[in-house]
């Protein structure tokens, strides 16, 4: 692997030389702008965002009539892995949202609210995790009531991992809506505003300093029936819409950050002149091999978007690849830059302790197990085999 290998390839059947030469001047002419004193990493990347939209450069596969460029996948996919190879914060992670409200949304709500998403002027969080509900999803207690008078929801209870639900105009959140219903089909979704009477956030410090996740509390928070994303019941669907696309291999910019990552690690194992520690140049060896498989995954993922395949259970196995390819690939570069361990502010030693999320964030990596095992595999359950 070397710089030639960068940026990758996946064709070029819609002008994508043409897009790639146009995102660089136009990055030429709008570097990267610098983190204020203070500027929390929130708002630092939403600056960027809105940037980013200002050149046409987000939600480049939404219809136009909702903001977005009305583009394919293909063409998200270039800008994320130019992103990525010049070292730049990739397109804000709302991807996974607009498809959601794209699918399940009324016309008036995607008109309304998805290009108010996709330019940043509303930030958009999701209320999906529970304490007692993460990655068992359906097992949520958080509870809407309908009024009887005028239709509106009355909505109790706590979610928690909500990414930066303190800098965020909406959640969108899933309630229970029927107590009696079978777990998967009472779930209800809700485009939230946040600054809602009985809404309270709570941000928590994660290991690495960030404040990124949250815990939001749901005091008898009032919702109109208008607020309703889908019908009644529609919510588990559209969680799993939500959470597949958020699982999938198309977020190419950060292939493109693991393909510099190795090259450097290669880099400095040609020039060292000591004795290596035991294993690390099959250590590294092994990254690559993480890296290559990603990439195939991330051709065949664009190549299914461009089919018409919408994203499925298969995105389990892109999440179980990346986490286990970015938890090895930052091990063993801070055994390679053994400096970043001590270094102030050290950029991979920062990236080490946020790839220990991995495991949990999405859906646990046991849950991406089991997703594979019954939906893909056709697995009997424990209670059938015993």
């Amino acid at each position: 692997m070397s710089d030639h290998d960068l940026p990758l390839d996946f064709g070029d059947p819609a002008g994508l030389e043409a897009l790639r030469a146009e995102l660089r001047a136009w990055l030429a002419d709008h570097p990267l702008p610098e983190r204020r004193a203070g500027e929390a990493p929130a708002e630092f990347l939403h600056r960027w965002h809105r940037l980013l939209h200002s050149g046409g450069w987000v939600g480049l596969d939404v219809p136009e009539e909702y903001g977005g460029r009305g583009l394919t996948a293909l063409h998200q996919v270039t800008v994320s892995d130019e992103l990525g190879a010049c070292r730049a914060p990739g397109v804000p992670r709302i991807g996974y949202l607009a498809h959601a409200l794209l699918e399940f949304a009324s016309q008036g709500q995607r008109t309304r609210l998805l290009p108010r998403m996709l330019a940043g002027d509303d930030v958009w969080c999701q209320g999906f995790s529970e304490p007692g509900a993460g990655s068992d999803l359906a097992g949520m207690s958080t509870h809407a009531r309908r009024s009887e008078d005028d239709g509106h929801y009355i909505v109790n209870g706590q979610k928690l991992w909500t990414s930066y639900a303190q800098y965020s105009d909406y959640c969108l959140l899933l309630a229970r809506t029927e107590r009696e219903a079978p777990a998967h089909a009472s779930i209800t979704a809700f485009a939230l505003p946040v600054d809602r009477a009985g809404v309270t956030v709570r941000p928590l410090k994660a290991a690495n300093g960030d404040d990124e996740f949250c815990e939001l509390f749901l005091d008898d928070v009032r919702i109109e029936a208008s607020e309703r994303i889908g019908a009644e019941g529609d919510g588990w669907r559209l969680a799993m819409t939500t959470v597949n696309y958020e699982r999938n291999a198309l977020d190419t910019g950060h292939l493109s950050k693991y393909g510099l990552l190795l090259e450097h690690l290669r880099q400095e194992l040609r020039g060292c002149r000591t004795e290596l520690p035991d294993g690390i140049v099959s250590a590294v060896g092994q990254c690559v091999v993480d890296y290559q498989v990603l990439v195939a995954h991330a051709r065949r993922r664009t190549a299914e978007r461009l089919a018409g395949q919408t994203a499925g259970p298969e995105s389990s196995v892109d999440k179980l690849l990346m986490t286990r390819a970015e938890q090895r690939l930052y091990e063993t570069a801070l055994r390679v830059l053994p400096d970043e361990l001590v270094r102030d502010g050290g950029t991979v030693y920062g990236e080490y302790l946020y790839s220990r999320a991995a495991s949990v964030y999405g859906g646990t990596s046991q849950i991406q197990r089991n997703i594979i095992a019954k939906r893909l595999l056709r697995l009997p359950s424990a209670s059938r085999t015993s």
